[in-house]
């Protein structure tokens, strides 16, 4: 997928703020080596290697990693894949907010990357979005590719239930110390168009090879199905699930 990486922090900047608790829960120390995966434009590496620890963002995205090298000039960004990444050290601590249900492809294949890049005792430290996350926004999508007549859209996310992905940690050398899953609505202050401002940002790939001239209908559609559970008087809500966990590689 291709991310606005402006568009990203500017009217998205939420991603960045819900994430805050994440970085306490880490609680990274002067000269740790921590991984930040799916760093976007570096928000909390920064705020990781202002703590003191020596960090390596990590982003699918070329468009992330060039923002976030001109923003902290002085940090460590690569482009990388999570499923395959690999790196030349082992690290204490591997750091993901809001990046790994992306990851879709392979769930698994991350998780043994971030083991294969810990140390024994490193941290595992992320939150993403869990089952049910994004149900309505979703359901809405469907419901107007159905109703006009295209193909059931391939959702981009992964959002596992707690026990599927404690298994998987567990399966892959991780004893988790921690999960929470917990609802978040979240309101959507800088989307005037409710859920097709949504939809054009973290769903750009489903509105790929549509004709142009179907885009802005279709998401009218969309908004119509999504506004009787998402709106509010004070704006669109998003309908986030999230799942958060700290585990330890065995």
């Amino acid at each position: 997928m291709r991310w606005n990486a402006r568009a990203y922090d500017s009217s998205f900047g939420y991603v960045s703020a819900q994430g805050a608790p994440l970085v306490e829960l880490l609680d990274p120390r002067p000269g740790e080596r921590i991984l930040d995966l799916g760093c976007g434009t570096g928000v909390f590496t920064a705020e990781i290697a202002g703590r003191g620890a020596e960090v390596l963002g990590i982003d699918g995205s070329p468009a992330m990693i060039e923002k976030a090298l001109s923003l902290h000039p002085g940090l460590d960004f690569i482009v990388g894949d999570g499923h395959d990444f690999t790196v030349a050290q082992l690290y204490d601590a591997c750091f993901s907010n809001a990046a790994l249900h992306w990851y879709s492809r392979d769930p698994d294949a991350v998780i043994a990357s971030v083991r294969d890049a810990l140390q024994p005792g490193g941290r595992f430290v992320a939150e993403l979005g869990g089952a049910g996350n994004c149900s309505e926004l979703t359901a809405a999508v469907s419901t107007a590719w159905r109703e006009y007549g295209l193909r059931e859209p391939a959702l981009p996310w992964y959002f596992p239930t707690p026990a599927e992905y404690a298994s998987r940690l567990e399966k892959a050398g991780f004893t988790v110390r921690l999960l929470e899953y917990f609802d978040r609505p979240t309101p959507l202050d800088d989307c005037p168009n409710g859920a097709a401002d949504w939809v054009r940002v973290f769903g750009a790939s489903l509105l790929e090879g549509l004709p142009p001239d179907l885009v802005d209908p279709l998401l009218r559609r969309v908004n119509e199905l999504a506004a009787p559970a998402l709106r509010r008087e004070t704006g669109w809500m998003a309908d986030y699930v999230r799942l958060r966990f700290a585990a330890v590689r065995r």
